[in-house]
Order: structure tokens, then sequence, then C-alpha cells
């Protein structure tokens, strides 16, 4: 008789809920915005810490509420083929995931508000709508998850937002190249979503969870994951041409790795494709490191 598998602990439930493979998303952005502060002579320790914070908690907390909402409408079932879900597992309760989804949520806001004192309505905005949109990824009467506008919305947030908010609570301004120097964590974010949608594109189908892979199919989910990862590896270069340092381009250091994924991506199905989301946050890491420190080459 097969032994069971023992049941995780607290805090490896928790580790589950976090998913600490998608946290790049969160991260990296605020490390090249913070980058980008130093190049030009704006950066700012406290609140780039803060902003570090907020984008961690910000990110864990959709995370959080989305294990609530997929596990109401139905979409983590047992045919789920992506690491376990502990609300739909029973191994967190809904009503702690409530809780602790609502007191993390408070706590990214007071933390906020430091930055609206620094830097004015701007970051409150920008906060605001980065809590709602937290909520109305999978909650609300039309959750964003669920219309195929995910990939949209993680672009802006995790990228274009991100970076650009964290450089203006540092240097209270904001440049076009900055929002260029954005497009490459929000496409590794959006790929990271991608690779998580392919896997689950017939269980997403079964529940109305039209994502925009189950919407185009996996072949041409897989062709936007290429394309996506080529913008990113092309930035760096426009940014030397825009007049930032030559060293950015050391990012190309991670183009094995970005190859490997996207051979992985086309040879893997199913539960294979959760290697596949790891490595890519781990190059998302790798890339954004090396772009972060070239640019600071001078």
């Amino acid at each position: 008789m097969a032994e069971q598998a023992a049941a995780p602990t607290s805090l490896q439930a928790w580790m589950l809920a976090i998913r600490p493979k998608t946290l790049p998303a969160g991260a990296m952005p605020v490390v090249l915005g913070s980058a980008l502060a130093a190049v030009d002579g704006g950066f700012l320790l406290l609140p780039a810490l803060v902003a570090l914070m907020c984008a961690l908690g910000i990110q864990v907390a959709t995370n959080f509420i989305n294990e609530i909402y997929d596990f109401r409408k139905g979409a983590d079932t047992a045919e789920r083929l992506g690491p376990t879900r502990t609300v739909a597992a029973g191994i967190i309760s809904e009503k702690s995931m409530i809780r602790v989804s609502a007191s993390l949520v408070g706590t990214v806001f007071l933390l906020g508000l430091y930055l609206v004192f620094t830097s004015g309505w701007p970051i409150f905005l920008i906060g605001v709508l980065s809590l709602l949109f937290a909520w109305a990824y999978t909650g609300g009467p039309c959750p964003i998850a669920y219309s195929g506008l995910g990939d949209i919305f993680v672009f802006v947030f995790f990228g274009l937002v991100a970076v650009g908010g964290t450089y203006y609570v540092q240097a209270h301004t904001l440049s076009a190249t900055v929002l260029l120097a954005a497009v490459t964590p929000g496409a590794f974010s959006v790929n990271i979503l991608l690779v998580n949608n392919i896997r689950d594109i017939a269980t997403d189908r079964t529940v109305g969870k039209m994502t925009l892979p189950a919407r185009i199919g996996a072949r041409w989910a897989r062709r936007l994951y290429v394309v996506l990862m080529l913008l990113a590896f092309l930035v760096p270069a426009l940014l030397y041409m825009k007049g930032y340092s030559p060293w950015g381009m050391l990012s190309l250091l991670s183009a094995p790795l970005a190859i490997s994924m996207i051979r992985q991506l086309y040879a893997s199905e199913g539960r294979e494709l959760n290697n596949v989301l790891a490595g890519t946050g781990k190059l998302m890491t790798l890339h954004g490191l090396l772009f972060s420190a070239g640019l600071l080459i001078q």
C-alpha cells in the first residue's frame, strides 16, 4: 500500500500560497527603476526599499486573492497541473486566507503612505490602482484573469507602473526612456503568466476561465512568449542608443538561458511546464540584475 504524502507544515503551506517562483515579477522592476534613478543622480535608499516592500506585498496579495476566487469559481480542481493551491486543497482555510490577505493589503497601504508623503498624489493614485488590480484580477463581477486581458494588465502594472513608480519616488520625475526600460520586466512578467496559462488551458476552458492562451491556443501563446523574449533583450540596446551605458547589454549573458527556456517551452506539456515557469522567473532575475548592474557602470 502506497504511503500518503505528509501534510505540509503551516510555513510550507503559506510558502505554497506565496508562490516564490513568481516573485521576480514584483522585485525586478524595483531593482531596475532604482538603477535608473541612480544613473540619473536621483537614487534614494529608503524610498527604494519601501517601494520594494510594497511591490512584493502587492504581488503576494494578488496571489492570495487569486487562491480565494479561483477556489470559489471552481478553477482549482484536482485535475489542475500546477502546484497545489492551498485553499482548494483545504490546507489553508478560506477564512484564514481572507484575513491574511486583508492584513497584507492594509500593511501595503500604510507603507505606501510614506511614498505618498514624499512624492505626492500620483503615487497615491498608483497605489490605489495597484491594490484594486490585485483584487480585480480574479475578483469582482468581471475578473480580469477570466477575460483574457490579464496579460495586458500584468505588462502595465509589473512593467510600466512598477518601474516608473519606483523611479518617480526617488527622482520625482519621469521620462519616456524610463518607460522604455520598463518594457523589459513587463515582457518577462507576461511570459511567466503565459507559461502558467498555457499549462492550464484545458482546465481553464472547462470552468470558463478564458485566459489569453485559452483564447488563442497554445501554439500562438508560445509564439507570443518568443516575441516578448526578443523584445526584452532588445530594450538594453535601445537604452544604449538613448545615451545610457553600453554595459547594460551585459544582459545578453543571460541569452543562453533564454534559448533554453524557449526550447523547453516548445518541448514541454502539462506539469513539465512548471519547470519552464520557474526557469522564466530565474531568467527574469538574471537578466534584470545584469541589465541593472550594467547601467550603473559608467
